[in-house]
């Protein structure tokens, strides 16, 4: 079986897509996996790093508005697609499977030009523009939000890394509190804010950083590489442990007790699986699908929600501090939060992709 991912751009399209292609590979090692990409994201690093192949096409961003840069877009389109046309006739592929962004439209585009089956995944509960036009090639659509409006839409979820998909927090605890510093016997609190860090996370909780000691919490920082925020040094108290990065995430949520942090999917799919509560803060740009994605899970107990404008160290120290200071009902909320997760999302959609592959086969 050979398969095309194309799923470029950020690391929320391209780590679904890996974390498929070693689903695949578990099951089968001699499957032959291709990533689409461009010179431009993520995946000239990410891509290479999990050992698959990277075929590189021409960027083609769409713009959203009405802009004179939409004069240029079918020419460049027109390339980007044969590349693509080309990766797949090279690698003579089964089907292609598409998780949004703008390697996926020329990804889509050729594939139905070359009749090669088509899965299109969807993350986000309101869908890109280039999943919108997936869709409409194909009846094999899997989402990760039950209420999507795609057509044919199948709920999957969202695969995960093994590394957090079959994570065990409690029994890795201690282990992955020394791995950063930490006692193994204080209440933790896990901030982040992306690969790049959050701006008003990062002011908001240096600010609250007395309180947190205060109170007996320790926490977890990983701030972004280009953020300099950090609290004072204190003698005594809790420790405060700031990162700039942080490359072992399964070890900083089995560190945790709860987390504040963004609410993009990923986050969200990965808090959820392995049942960590958060505070999610929703990025306040953007046609709000971060708010989306947390709602769920705050609805069925399993965080707290607060917009950006409102996140301050009076906000942490009014709801977050009592909620770390209460081990029931951090237990009640991990529970409702794992309860909301999806582990085997991976082997779903593997599963997809045989079923598609055996059926265009059987024809």
């Amino acid at each position: 079986m050979r398969v095309v991912l194309a799923g470029g751009g950020t690391a929320g399209h391209i780590e679904p897509a890996l974390a498929l292609a070693d689903a695949l590979r578990r099951e089968d090692p001699s499957v032959g996996i291709t990533c689409l990409g461009t010179e431009r994201g993520l995946e000239t690093r990410l891509v290479p790093q999990r050992g698959y192949d990277l075929a590189l096409i021409p960027p083609v961003p769409l713009p959203r508005t009405l802009t004179p840069r939409l004069l240029t877009v079918p020419g460049r389109l027109r390339g980007a697609i044969n590349a693509a046309a080309a990766v797949l006739d090279r690698v003579q592929a089964d089907v292609l499977v598409g998780f949004g962004g703008y390697v996926a439209t020329p990804g889509y585009l050729a594939a139905r030009k070359r009749r090669v089956p088509i899965i299109v995944h969807e993350a986000n509960p309101r869908p890109g523009l280039a999943n919108r036009l997936g869709a409409r090639f194909t009846e094999d659509v899997a989402v990760s939000h039950a209420d999507s409006p795609l057509p044919h839409a199948r709920f999957v979820g969202i695969p995960l890394r093994r590394d957090i998909a079959t994570l065990d927090r409690l029994a890795v605890g201690d282990k992955a509190r020394s791995y950063f510093g930490l006692l193994p016997d204080l209440p933790t609190l896990l901030i982040f804010g992306g690969s790049q860090g959050a701006r008003s996370l990062n002011r908001a909780a240096v600010a609250a950083a007395p309180a947190f000691r205060a109170a007996g919490i320790q926490v977890l920082h990983i701030v972004g590489p280009k953020n300099t925020e950090e609290p004072e040094p204190a003698a005594g108290g809790p420790q405060y442990v700031t990162l700039p990065y942080c490359d072992r995430m399964d070890l900083a949520y089995a560190a945790a007790d709860m987390a504040m942090c963004r609410s993009g999917a990923m986050t969200c799919a990965e808090l959820a699986a392995v049942g960590l509560p958060a505070a999610y803060v929703p990025l306040p740009h953007g046609n709000g699908e971060q708010r989306l994605n947390a709602e769920p899970i705050v609805a069925a107990g399993g965080g707290l929600l607060v917009d950006d404008a409102e996140l301050s160290p009076e906000w942490i120290h009014a709801n977050l501090l009592p909620v770390l200071g209460d081990p029931a009902r951090v237990a009640q909320m991990s529970e409702a939060a794992a309860r909301m997760g999806r582990r085997d999302a991976d082997v779903a959609l593997a599963r997809l992709v045989h079923e598609v592959v055996a059926g265009t086969r059987s024809r």
